[in-house]
């Protein structure tokens, strides 16, 4: 599927409102989207992940009470679901937190049938790189470089979630890379770093922290906190093990660094970071950068760069300064007397989501309804 993407004031004037959902193993909260803004006040319904037949029943009325809230044509009904799934084809597979969907279910046609209305659904993470490359972080960073005066353009972005789990979506020349079985930037089934036997999943999200605090002191787990306790406690604010909780943060931001730095010698583009566990950045963000600056070894112990680029922190000063300048050289044109400016430094820029997970998620589900 080839879809063209706009420029991001296109879709803030367009004025076909998309029906949007953020499906969670709880609650599902719905809500409508016009001009890139939502039209009305997000309401929730209860999931109830077991039950086919209720889950079901409680998307269609969900989607029925947002479509009566708005006094105008409904265009499409667009919305991110958890995988694994066929979301050219609708079809929701296997899901570990609601159940209900066990053996496959064509949640896409059967929206359609009851609404009469085309129906787009896709991963989160997908939704989410596609919202911050249209309305966030790339166009924000292109901004930056443009008033700069450097010609230096930026077209490819990887979006990772970091919240109950890891997520990861990837743009790549302008197109969203789904993948050909809907599996494109499973960057969560990598290899773990530091247990080589399990992948990074297993080690990424707000219950690993949990996980690694229990482990690395002597708090059972039942007792431990939640993630943001844990980051309470690491930056000092709050009672506990304070070694064990940045030793728990830095053992996340290892794990997750040395997964962008496989992903960066793929995809050579803009690195933006979201989800709950973002907010523990001035913890988890040093360590990650230095795992993508770090080196690797060849035959004979030759060291090389990590990635091909080197990465910078565009939310930390001195970093995005060099980012935005850049190390341009004049380079002569062999056996003439012109010469050509040569920027010699390739770099890549990390940062955190302004828009944050669920806002850019929402922008990806109405974009990518309105490109069809």
């Amino acid at each position: 599927m080839h879809l063209i993407f706009k420029p991001k004031d296109f879709y803030e004037n367009d004025q076909r409102v998309v029906l949007t959902l953020d499906a969670g193993g709880t609650n599902l909260v719905f809500s409508a989207m016009q001009g890139a803004s939502e039209i009305i006040e997000p309401f929730s319904l209860p999931c109830n992940p077991d039950d086919l037949s209720a889950i079901l029943t409680s998307i269609e009325e969900g989607f029925r009470e947002a479509a009566s809230r708005v006094d105008q044509e409904i265009f499409a009904i667009s919305f991110a679901f958890p995988g694994p799934a066929n979301y050219k084809r609708g079809i929701i597979g296997d899901l570990p937190n609601l159940r209900a969907f066990r053996g496959g279910v064509a949640l896409g046609p059967f929206l359609e049938r009851k609404f009469h209305l085309p129906v787009y659904i896709n991963n989160d993470a997908n939704l989410f790189v596609l919202g911050e490359y249209i309305f966030g972080f790339l166009p924000g960073v292109n901004l930056l470089l443009e008033e700069r005066g450097t010609d230096k353009v930026y077209q490819n972005l990887t979006g990772v979630t970091l919240g109950s789990g890891f997520g990861c979506g990837l743009m790549i020349n302008g197109q969203l890379n789904v993948g050909d079985n809907s599996n494109g930037g499973e960057l969560w089934l990598t290899r773990n770093k530091l247990l080589p036997k399990l992948c990074v999943d297993a080690s990424v999200g707000q219950e690993k922290i949990r996980r690694f605090y229990a482990e690395y002191g002597s708090t059972g787990l039942k007792d431990v906190p939640n993630s943001e306790g844990v980051f309470k406690i690491a930056m000092g604010e709050a009672e506990g093990d304070q070694a064990a909780a940045i030793k728990a943060f830095n053992t996340v931001g290892e794990i997750v660094g040395d997964a962008l730095a496989n992903t960066s010698v793929l995809v050579d583009g803009l690195i933006v970071i979201g989800g709950g566990l973002s907010g523990a950045h001035k913890l988890l963000m040093p360590v990650i950068m230095k795992e993508l600056n770090s080196s690797i070894f060849h035959l004979d112990d030759v060291a090389h760069p990590r990635i091909g680029q080197k990465a910078f922190y565009l939310d930390q000063d001195d970093d995005k300064q060099t980012f935005l300048n850049g190390d341009p050289q004049p380079i002569a044109i062999p056996f003439s007397e012109e010469s050509i400016s040569y920027d010699a430094l390739p770099r890549i820029g990390v940062g955190i989501s302004q828009l944050g997970a669920s806002r850019a998620t929402a922008l990806g589900a109405y974009v990518f309804a309105l490109s069809q």
